[in-house]
């Protein structure tokens, strides 16, 4: 239910970003989505089209890229993506830590007329 108050923000933001580049239409945005930022696609594409009606947002399209979660072996230092089932380095075996890749929720461009 959190994607309600991130794409309010979200929307506010491209809005105000278009409304300083003196924008007629806004066409495309591209979203970078981390794996681990709990977000959903679709319901920010349903309240995407909700919060945008009568906008110069209305129908612009979401593009939704997704960042997959790393993590760092202390053991052998490799950095890895997250396994299908736990979090060992595919390497030695150890256990690894998340780094930041993953968590990632941000506007990438907003394409405007």
């Amino acid at each position: 239910m959190h994607e309600y108050a991130v794409t309010k923000g979200l929307v506010n933001i491209v809005l105000e970003e278009a409304q300083k580049a003196g924008a007629s239409k806004i066409s495309l945005i591209r979203l970078v989505i981390g794996d681990l930022s709990t977000i959903i696609d679709e319901s920010v594409q349903m309240y995407f089209n909700i919060f945008t009606e009568g906008t110069i947002a209305e129908g612009a399209r979401l593009e939704f890229r997704r960042v997959y979660a790393k993590f760092h072996c202390r053991e052998c230092g490799i950095e890895f993506e997250k396994p299908k089932t736990g979090f060992d380095c595919p390497n030695c075996g150890k256990m690894g830590i998340l780094t930041d890749s993953g968590k990632e929720f941000y506007i990438e461009s907003i394409e405007v007329d």
